[in-house]
């Protein structure tokens, strides 16, 4: 896997990844930046977001869940001293669907986590990280 990041201006780069694909990356103004994009340590939380969901995704859909949407809502603490690790991580997992097993959710997040993200498992390194989830039903919502 391959990645380049490019320096445009001030504190604004453009990363561009090995499938194709690319972004701005930004400082906040008082660092330099026009916050012209998330900052590097943001795009850590959103790899991690990403790399989890679609473990989790992928373990429901093989479990024949019925889930029509998936939230992960990741807050972070980080260490007050350079560098200025990520120390604490909580995903919150908001899954949407139909007669969706609450076992089968909850080990889908803990295979993802233990097992399958390298995102998180990298960052658990330096942080704690905690899961919890929430179900919404959509049989159970068309009624209220």
């Amino acid at each position: 896997m391959k990645v380049r990041v490019k320096w445009v201006e001030g504190t604004a780069m453009v990363g561009e990844s090995g499938s194709g694909h690319a972004l701005v990356m930004d400082g906040p103004p008082d660092a330099g930046g026009r916050n012209l994009g998330p900052r590097p340590m943001e795009m850590l939380l959103l790899g991690m977001g990403g790399c989890t969901q679609f473990d989790v995704l992928l373990i429901l859909r093989k479990a024949r869940q019925a889930v029509t949407d998936c939230v992960v809502e990741i807050s972070a603490e980080r260490s007050e001293a350079d560098p200025k690790v990520f120390t604490k991580i909580h995903a919150h997992f908001i899954v949407t669907g139909r007669a969706l097993s609450e076992t089968r959710v909850a080990r889908a997040i803990e295979l993802s986590a233990t097992r399958y993200c390298s995102a998180s498992i990298m960052l658990g390194a330096t942080a704690t990280i905690t899961h919890d989830y929430e179900l919404r039903d959509l049989d159970d919502m068309a009624v209220a």
